[in-house]
């Protein structure tokens, strides 16, 4: 049974429903979302924990039983009397999504100050998941680090899996950024990343120059999504491009890739083909834009 960390921030959600100008409340975030399907999806063949930090107030007890529930372990979620968690509300135009955050003394941007409470997270794990949020989100010296205890776990025999999601806001420049996140290229195994972000912020010509920065990064497999067309794929030195079969509708795009990156990932550990991965995560992630919000139970149905 194989054992995955997913590192981040769980947040407070706001996200619209189908009744005109109302909200639900929920938890979500992108290493969270991945964690939530992929949990679902694994069954009894899997162990997923999330690594974050919270409050200790309410609406943070309320976050780690939703986590309990969803049957994500939580043993390693630090507690912190002086912080909270953050939240975000979803604002949507005909399908797309964009963000307004409250987030900027969230408790898991403490989350890496701790090594050791870190290292025993990762302890006799086969994965550790992480994104460019999860990174973007803490101090610089902090971000280092997080950084070297995962090259210590890849080291070691685990596994790291990095999803770029480059989001420029939560960071000083955009040469930080993209240096941050190649720093992380450095010390991972498999890179999901999507090429609009990439060609924006990196100037690749195409996916495959993603694909191919990666690799040359060190990553031995590298999945690059493109929205609705085609996805790119390098593994073991071998690439090729899977066609994606169009969503039968799209309501909201919130997950899209968190998903895909969870169906992915599943069909990966159950020992299925790269193309047969990658088809499982671009079709879970169909299902879920044709849903409200980051977490749909039909879309694991």
């Amino acid at each position: 049974m194989k054992r995955i960390v997913a590192i981040g921030e769980c947040m407070v959600e706001l996200s619209p429903t189908a009744a005109q100008g109302q909200y639900g409340l929920g938890f979500a975030g992108d290493t969270l979302n991945a964690a939530w399907y992929l949990r679902r999806l694994m069954g009894d063949n899997g162990q997923v924990d999330y690594l974050t930090a919270v409050g200790t107030d309410t609406i943070s007890d309320q976050m780690l039983g939703f986590l309990k529930d969803a049957g994500i372990g939580t043993t390693h979620i630090q507690r912190r009397p002086d912080r909270t968690v953050g939240l975000y509300l979803i604002q949507l135009d005909h399908g797309e999504r964009s963000f307004a955050y409250w987030r900027d003394e969230s408790a898991a941007r403490a989350m890496a100050q701790d090594a050791e409470a870190l290292r025993l997270a990762l302890s006799g794990a086969d994965i550790a998941y992480l994104s460019g949020i999860t990174i973007a989100i803490l101090p610089p010296d902090d971000r280092t680090v997080l950084a070297g205890i995962l090259s210590d776990f890849r080291a070691g025999g685990g596994t790291v899996v990095f999803d770029p999601n480059l989001r420029p806001r939560l960071w000083k420049s955009d040469a930080e950024m993209t240096g941050a996140i190649m720093d992380f290229a450095h010390v991972s195994d498999i890179v999901l990343p999507s090429y609009e972000d990439e060609a924006t912020w990196f100037g690749d010509a195409d996916p495959r120059a993603t694909a191919r920065r990666y690799t040359d990064a060190g990553a031995g497999y590298v999945v690059v999504k493109n929205g609705p067309g085609d996805i790119f794929v390098t593994h073991d030195g071998r690439e090729f491009i899977s066609k994606v079969q169009p969503a039968a509708k799209v309501v909201d795009t919130t997950a899209a890739g968190d998903s895909f990156n969870a169906g992915f990932l599943a069909a990966h550990l159950a020992g299925h083909s790269a193309e047969e991965a990658v088809t499982s995560g671009a079709a879970l992630s169909a299902r879920v834009i044709g849903q409200y919000g980051a977490l749909s139970e039909l879309a694991t149905e």
